[in-house]
């Protein structure tokens, strides 16, 4: 996918970043990052605090220069194209800001303002935006009154208003409830089915299993793994059985543990009294394993996944044992 600059021919679509550097003083907040966000994809970006999220992302939306490496954001460089790449980007923070004192439609039409949109067509995004976040009953309370789940939501529409082709999201889903994750997670889902790059910023590794296509993962400012959710998914992960004999169970996985992998743990979790962990290559190697306990008479009750992909992706990262 491409679209056409001013006079400068196509330009690549998404996000890359090269060898981006930037310390603050003597911390090294970004040491070295490599990153891809293919348009219309949703991306994570995963990391423990500290790791150098939120500078990249600052240094994506153009409000912080990177030290050394190269940014491109739908084929511009933040850097010295900042207006062009300001005009494409929504830019969610973590924290919703200090726009208390106005009401929710005057946020969203406020911002509309900044990016040059007449005064009816603010109006009308703002209604619709305050719609699409369930704020409706809430567009003319002061931004002050608003929970915190709720000014994420307002601020999820604030990065909406000048319909962006890339979204950069920092923490969206801090905050919100249940009903309201969900409903983040399947515009997320939409936004990138309509072709943009989303970029987002989270700790809630179990959401991002639904929510994201491909994962990058910092570890001390520097890329540590990149990898698709399928591919995350098929990989080499625990899951838990249970059966109604948990002796049974254990017994029959020890009778055939070398057939399936002679690395394969089977282990007790402390967390599941009378269920088992086991090691297995994806979803087919379970399915196997299932089929052979049910043709055993072993009578298993439940087998799935221990943790989701992207979660034992990170618990799995050697950086990341301190």
């Amino acid at each position: 996918m491409s679209i056409t600059g001013a006079g400068d021919g196509p330009r690549a679509r998404g996000i890359v970043a090269t060898g981006v550097h930037r310390s603050f003083g003597s911390v090294h907040a970004v040491a070295g990052v490599d990153l891809t966000a293919r348009a219309g994809a949703v991306t994570a970006l995963i990391g423990p605090n500290g790791s150098g999220k939120t500078t990249l992302l600052l240094m994506l939306a153009g409000l912080l220069v990177p030290d050394a490496g190269h940014l491109t954001v739908d084929g511009y460089d933040p850097v010295t194209e900042g207006y062009a790449t300001r005009a494409l980007v929504g830019w969610m923070p973590d924290a919703f800001g200090t726009w208390d004192s106005l009401t929710a439609r005057e946020v969203l039409t406020t911002v509309g303002a900044a990016y040059r949109m007449s005064r009816a067509d603010a109006a009308s995004r703002a209604s619709e935006l305050l719609d699409t976040v369930h704020l409706t009953e809430l567009a003319d309370s002061p931004a002050r009154v608003l929970s915190r789940g709720q000014k994420q939501r307002l601020g999820l529409a604030r990065a909406l208003v000048h319909d962006p082709s890339v979204l950069l999201l920092d923490e969206p889903a801090g905050g919100l409830d249940p009903r309201s994750r969900v409903d983040l997670r399947l515009l997320l889902r939409r936004l990138g089915a309509e072709g943009r790059t989303v970029l987002v910023s989270s700790h809630v590794l179990t959401e991002l299993d639904e929510m994201a296509d491909d994962a990058v993962f910092l570890s001390r400012g520097r890329t540590v793994a990149a990898e698709t959710v399928q591919a995350a998914s098929a990989a080499r992960r625990t899951w838990r059985v249970r059966a109604l004999s948990a002796s049974a169970l254990a017994a029959w996985l020890t009778s055939v543990r070398v057939p399936w992998d002679a690395e394969d743990s089977v282990a007790p979790p402390a967390d599941a009294p009378g269920a088992l962990l086991i090691a297995l290559d994806g979803e087919a190697s379970a399915a196997a394993l299932l089929k052979d306990a049910v043709t055993a008479g072993i009578p298993v009750t439940s087998l799935a996944p221990a943790g989701g992909a992207l979660e034992q992706t990170y618990l799995s990262l050697e950086e990341e044992r301190r």
